[in-house]
């Protein structure tokens, strides 16, 4: 029945949650939690200080039209930073070094996609679990896409390889500093607490999206038209390189992109480099590279702009994911979204409560896709609730983490999802099909999960 199901396109997708947030704004009423700011200088919703406010104005019909420019400006680090990668990947791939290595790659690793699979996902999920890395991997797409195709994989397994991985990882993450961080420290619990646990998490999750992820590639590679993007001219890739040995001057660019990797790691880890500082890396590679392989100022501007203009449709994606948020928080009703979420946890007992928060945060997430921002909202007010229904506050923030991270890998109204879907092509309701059964098993795990948190008297 679902595969028959004819799915409108990513873009009319997303304007159709923005008119969802629209009614919504008309259907609920606006509220507000009070809010002061906590010891480390964040504001912070204070529990208990719900408050309906009377007499708003509803938003008006024009700001359906609006928030679309809005939703690009406030987007305009990533779409900007996906813009230079865009521009600085070009001209990496007109040197040839990428392809001559990729060749490379796949002659002497072809045969051998588990190992690809499970290195892959293992290393997005350990860069997201420890340092919080999401955005920074969008620069990988494009090789990554190229290694699964020369291995008989489809877009939907390459970025199954990226996207879970990156969702294990923030799901199960030990010390990211984005969400795990931010919540033990709104929740009033010593930073990294409780690491042992989420540790000891982190195998049985990561096996699971192994193996969906697996199983999906293998069966795609004994029948070709088993693939859900088989249909989708857009999301076919160009065909495995096919090149002669690689040249000194290829492998310094290569060897100029691996350190600028370094320098951006290093620069996230030291001193919390984000868009602006990434992308001047990535500005400065594509020049570095254009000079080493001598290719002239012109050459270099030509295939900057090429690249850059492939992902212009990636960029309105982001833009129109955006300001499904922004219309929410103009409505003023995701305040009244949270405190309607969290009321029933107080009617039922510590396992269910903790099952519960998971369910609320995976919801939140739709609503407030930001890692940190949802630590914000949520957690001064379920770190009390957790108090009064008998459940460790650091279970309040497993809780949090999963529900964030875990969603991560479906909501649409996460921008990093929705660029790398646009980057690759592969319509929303493709991904969805290929995403919600591993989702279902997460949840279900999950769930079991925050039982047994309760259980043990997880601190």
């Amino acid at each position: 029945m679902f595969s028959k199901l004819k799915v409108p396109h990513t873009l009319v997708l997303l304007y159709g949650m923005i008119l969802l947030a629209y009614a919504l704004t008309m259907l609920l009423p606006a509220g507000q939690f009070s809010t002061e700011m906590n010891d480390h200088g964040h504001e912070v919703v204070v529990p208990g200080t719900y408050a309906v406010i009377a007499d708003t104005e509803s938003l008006p019909v024009w700001s359906l039209f609006t928030v679309i420019p809005r939703g690009l400006e406030s987007a305009q680090g990533i779409i900007f930073f996906v813009f230079i990668i865009g521009g600085a990947l070009a001209v990496i791939r007109a040197t040839g070094a990428l392809d001559a290595a990729l060749s490379g790659v796949l002659n002497r690793f072809g045969g051998q996609p588990a190992l690809l699979i499970l290195m892959g996902m293992l290393a997005f999920a350990v860069g997201s679990s420890t340092i919080g890395m999401a955005e920074e991997y969008i620069p990988l797409v494009a090789i990554l896409i190229t290694l699964c195709v020369g291995m008989r994989m489809d877009t939907v397994a390459a970025i199954g390889i990226m996207v879970v991985g990156y969702g294990i990882g923030y799901g199960t993450a030990v010390m990211n500093p984005f969400t795990v961080l931010v919540a033990q420290e709104v929740a009033g619990l010593t930073p990294v607490s409780g690491i042992g646990f989420r540790l000891a998490l982190f195998l049985p999750f990561f096996a699971l999206g192994y193996l969906h992820v697996i199983r999906y590639a293998k069966k795609v590679r004994d029948d070709p038209a088993a693939s859900l993007v088989a249909d989708i001219p857009e999301a076919q890739p160009p065909a495995p390189p096919e090149t002669g040995p690689i040249t000194i001057r290829q492998r310094l660019v290569l060897l100029a992109t691996l350190l600028a990797l370094v320098v951006v790691v290093w620069g996230i880890k030291v001193h919390q480099w984000y868009f602006i500082e990434l992308g001047g890396i990535f500005f400065a590679l594509a020049l570095v590279c254009g000079l080493i392989y001598r290719m002239s100022a012109d050459d270099m501007a030509r295939n900057f702009i090429l690249g850059a203009g492939e992902l212009i449709g990636t960029a309105l994606l982001i833009g129109f994911a955006r300001a499904i948020e922004i219309t929410l928080s103009d409505g003023q009703v995701l305040h009244t979204i949270v405190n309607g979420l969290s009321q029933p946890l107080v009617a039922v007992g510590p396992e269910l409560s903790a099952t519960g928060m998971l369910f609320i945060q995976s919801i939140l997430n739709f609503f407030i896709p930001s890692g940190s921002g949802q630590a914000y909202v949520t957690m001064p007010i379920m770190a009390p609730i957790s108090d009064i229904v008998g459940v460790s506050r650091q279970v309040a923030v497993l809780a949090y983490q999963m529900g964030d991270g875990f969603m991560n890998m479906i909501v649409p109204t996460n921008a990093v999802l929705m660029g790398i879907l646009g980057i690759c092509g592969i319509p929303y309701g493709r991904w969805f099909r290929f995403i919600l059964p591993l989702m279902l098993q997460l949840f279900v795990l999950g769930s079991i999960t925050m039982v047994v948190a309760v259980l043990i008297g997880y601190q």
